[in-house]
């Protein structure tokens, strides 16, 4: 896949540009813009994104599926997040998916994604997918409860530029690929029981399963089996 690549100094968010730039209007050509700085970088939901100017790799991808259905827009996420997990885990092992597409390093939360799919009837008219993986930042500051970065780990600078195409070049294999299989051989707690919580409280489970769709299916001691879109159950750490 060729990719047109923007790098900016500095904005209030990738996601935000790459849906208001005129590019987007005119062509469906894959393109990346990555960034220095974010002064409105966000997660999932309220969540905000600690970094450090010009230490982490923070981008956007603007990507046209072909022929992804609705139903099967989970494909996207398995893709990139065994894109980043495979580049990282290469420098530094240890590393796995939390569901549906955290990046952790152990128990470290190491990177994170946020998909804005569009849709055409059934189909996915186009995907903009944001990331952002803590790499050269030595300190954090926030409440974040779990922050690491490649730095952290390795004690190496890293070459951002370079984990961006390395990055973007495993995405495009895996966007073709059957991959929920490798995608749930890499989760993160995929073996044993667990403490997680829903709005009945705390239990234990273990993994079973991850949905076409995406949602998580988790067996707690007593055999039930629960089943859970993203945000309905929390990991405790």
């Amino acid at each position: 896949m060729e990719w047109k690549i923007v790098h900016i100094d500095e904005t209030d968010s990738t996601n935000r540009w790459l849906k208001s730039h005129q590019l987007i209007a005119k062509s469906q050509e894959p393109m990346v813009v990555w960034t220095d700085y974010q002064t409105a970088g966000k997660g999932q939901g309220t969540n905000s994104w600690e970094s450090e100017r010009g230490k982490n790799l923070l981008f956007s991808i603007f990507y046209h599926p072909e022929g992804i259905p609705a139903n099967r827009q989970f494909v996207i996420s398995m893709a990139i997040s065994l894109a980043i997990a495979d580049a990282l885990g290469e420098q530094i092992g240890d590393v796995s998916i939390k569901w549906p597409n955290d990046i952790y390093w152990r128990n470290g939360k190491i990177g994170g994604i946020l998909i804005e799919n569009r849709l055409s009837g059934q189909i996915i008219r186009d995907s903009i997918i944001g990331v952002g993986i803590n790499v050269n930042q030595q300190h954090f500051h926030s409440d974040a409860p779990n922050p690491v970065s490649l730095w952290q780990i390795h004690g190496q600078e890293t070459d951002r530029e370079a984990l961006l195409h390395e990055i973007l070049d495993r995405f495009s294999l895996y966007i073709h690929q059957e991959i929920k299989e490798r995608y749930k051989a890499i989760l993160y707690r995929r073996k044993g029981f667990h403490p997680y919580s829903d709005k009945e409280g705390t239990f234990m489970a273990t993994f079973v399963d991850v949905e076409d769709d995406g949602h998580l299916l988790l067996s707690d001691e007593s055999g039930k089996e629960r089943r859970y879109v993203f945000k309905e159950v929390q990991y405790i750490i």
